[in-house]
């Protein structure tokens, strides 16, 4: 698949009934992922995809939780882009900035999706802040095009993918981080090129599974993934508390 390309029609139209069979490993194979590596108790925030809401990932919480991990809901509503976090990701800032408050450890961000491009922002800007980020299916190395999705988020948040504003936040997410940064990508998503959910140089590590896009974030080999992501990055932020 080349780098400017959405993936193909027939990978499009498996999307739902691979997403469901994501549910369904993911009822079988719970009670057996306990065997990956054990949390340090820091704060990890979760970031939905477009249009998911924070019940997209209470599968995915309630993972980092047994593992050891303190998570966060991120508490904005559905992602629908600037509405959600503001024109310059003022309001996940902010939230940040209150679970850093209350925890005293500085935060990972785990962003499905559009919400990857969202915590790769955030730590950009706010380096003080963010332990590491790990994207899970994020297009944030290459054009919006390369996605089966740009029209729903033309539509979804009132935005042009064309527009300058958009164009800017798209280099400055896939700009070189200060945080250490896993992408977590799948070469047999369905609604987004895999290529540009990683970084090619080799900048930010990166984990491939196979995944569909729809429900990426309860597939279990993705859980372990995170898992795995997350043990690589221990020791970067502040100790919680």
């Amino acid at each position: 698949m080349k780098l400017d390309a959405p993936p193909p029609a027939l990978a499009l139209l498996a999307e739902w009934p691979r997403g469901a069979g994501n549910l369904a490993r993911l009822a079988l194979a719970w009670r057996g992922l306990g065997d990956v590596p054990r949390g340090d108790g820091r704060p990890v925030l979760v970031l939905p995809g477009l249009v998911n809401s924070d019940r997209s990932n209470f599968a995915m919480r309630a993972f980092l939780r047994r593992v050891g991990y303190r998570p966060y809901a991120w508490r904005l509503g559905r992602n629908l882009g600037v509405r959600a976090v503001g024109r310059d990701a003022e309001r996940l800032i902010a939230r940040i900035e209150a679970i850093h408050a209350e925890t005293g450890a500085k935060v990972t961000l785990v962003g499905i999706s559009l919400g990857g491009i969202m915590a790769r922002l955030a730590a950009r800007r706010r380096p003080d802040l963010v332990a590491g980020v790990v994207t899970i299916s994020a297009p944030f190395a290459g054009p919006a095009t390369a996605t089966n999705v740009w029209r729903a988020f033309e539509w979804l948040t009132g935005e042009r993918i064309a527009d300058p504003a958009v164009l800017a936040r798209l280099r400055e997410a896939a700009e070189p981080l200060a945080v250490p940064a896993t992408a977590i990508w799948s070469r047999s998503d369905g609604l987004v090129n895999g290529l540009i959910c990683r970084e090619g140089d080799g900048r930010c590590d990166a984990i491939e599974v196979r995944s569909s896009h729809i429900f990426v974030q309860l597939n279990p080999r993705v859980l372990r993934a995170l898992a795995q992501a997350l043990a690589g990055q221990r020791g970067s932020g502040s100790p919680a508390r």
